[in-house]
C-alpha cells in the first residue's frame, strides 16, 4: 500500500491500462438485458448489479490482457499511432501486468459464481453449469484477444468475438439470469449492442491501421484496407439503428418507444466523421464518442420500452 502512496504515478497508470472510456459498452450490453427484462417483469436489480460488476472485471481484464498482448507482439511500438499503453511506456512492468490479469481473472470468477448463485440457487445447478462455461470462455476471450500464444484478435476474429460477447451474451445472458427463459424478440436489442460495440472496435483498429500492418496483426481494416473499412463501419452503424427500429415495429405499443431517435443524431456523427478523418489524432476522440453515445441510445431506447 504504502508503494502505491509514495507513487501515485504508479496508480494513475494503473488506472489508466484499466481504460475506463471503455467502460460504457461493458454498462451497455448488461443495461440493454435489464430493460429488456423489465420491458417483460422480470427485473431483478441484484441479479443485474452483479451482471454489472462481473462484466466490468471482464472488461477491465481484456484491457489489461490487451495492454500486455499489444507490447508483448510488437502492436505496441513506436509506430503506434493511438495513446501509448502502460506496458509499452514502461509505467508498468510486464510481469506485473500479468499479475494484475490474474486478480481481475479470479475477480471475475468469484463475482460470476455469485452471479450464478443468486439467479439459479442449488436447484439449478444445471443451468448454472452452463453459464459457468459462458462465463469461462468469457475469460479465456479476455485474455486470449491479444495475449496468449496464438492471439484471435491478430487472426482478425476480434470483431466476431465483440459481437458475440457484447451483443449476444451480454444482453441475452442478462435477460435469461433474470426471466428464466428467452424471448427470440431480444435478439433485436442484442444485436443493437452486437453492432455497436463492434463498431467501437471498428474505430480503434482502423486508428491503429497502420502500427498493427507492421506487428502482423490482421485486424479487418488491415484485411479489407482503409476505405472498405469505413464501409463497413457505416454498416455497423446502419445494422445497430435498423435493430431498434425493427423491434419497435415489431412490438409497438407506444410511440414513447421511439426514445432513441434522439440518439440517432449521434450516431450520424460518428459515421460522418470516421468517414472524411483521415489521421490517428483526428479518428480517436470518436472511440470514446461512439462507446458514449452507445451507453446513450441504451438508455434512451430501454426507458421508451418502458414508458
Amino acid at each position: 500500500m504504502n508503494h502505491y502512496t509514495e507513487n501515485p504515478g504508479l496508480v494513475k497508470a494503473w488506472i489508466s491500462a484499466f481504460r475506463p472510456r471503455t467502460l460504457p459498452l461493458a454498462l451497455s450490453c448488461i443495461g440493454m438485458g435489464g430493460f429488456m427484462a423489465a420491458a417483460h417483469g422480470a427485473f431483478n436489480g441484484t441479479i443485474v448489479a452483479l451482471c454489472v460488476l462481473t462484466t466490468l472485471f471482464l472488461q477491465i481484464l481484456s484491457n489489461l490482457a490487451n495492454d500486455y498482448g499489444d507490447s508483448v507482439h510488437g502492436a505496441d511500438s513506436v509506430h503506434r499511432e493511438g495513446p501509448k499503453r502502460a506496458v509499452q511506456a514502461g509505467l508498468i512492468k510486464a510481469e506485473h501486468m500479468k499479475k494484475g490479469m490474474m486478480v481481475f481473472s479470479a475477480l471475475s470468477l468469484l463475482s460470476g459464481l455469485l452471479l450464478l448463485w443468486v439467479a439459479f440457487g442449488a436447484e439449478g445447478m444445471l443451468l448454472a453449469l452452463l453459464f459457468l462455461a459462458i462465463g469461462l470462455a468469457c475469460i479465456w476471450a479476455a485474455i486470449n484477444y491479444t495475449a496468449g500464444s496464438k492471439p484471435y484478435g491478430y487472426a482478425g476474429l476480434g470483431d466476431i468475438s465483440v459481437f458475440v460477447f457484447f451483443g449476444l451474451v451480454g444482453v441475452l445472458g442478462t435477460y435469461f439470469l433474470q426471466a428464466q427463459t428467452l424471448n427470440a424478440v431480444v435478439v433485436l436489442p442484442a444485436l443493437i449492442c452486437g453492432f455497436f460495440a463492434t463498431a467501437v472496435l471498428n474505430v480503434n483498429n482502423i486508428r491503429d491501421i497502420n502500427s498493427d500492418l507492421l506487428a502482423g496483426k490482421h485486424s479487418i481494416p488491415v484485411r479489407i484496407g482503409q476505405k472498405p473499412a469505413r464501409v463497413y463501419h457505416l454498416c455497423l452503424l446502419l445494422g445497430g439503428v435498423a435493430s431498434a427500429f425493427a423491434y419497435v415495429l415489431l412490438n409497438f405499443y407506444s410511440w414513447w418507444q421511439l426514445l432513441f431517435v434522439l440518439a440517432v443524431p449521434l450516431v450520424i456523427v460518428n459515421g460522418v466523421s470516421v468517414w472524411r478523418k483521415r489521421t490517428s489524432v483526428e479518428l480517436d476522440p470518436y472511440l470514446k464518442q461512439m462507446a458514449i453515445t452507445t451507453l446513450l441510445f441504451v438508455l434512451l431506447f430501454g426507458i421508451g420500452q418502458l414508458l
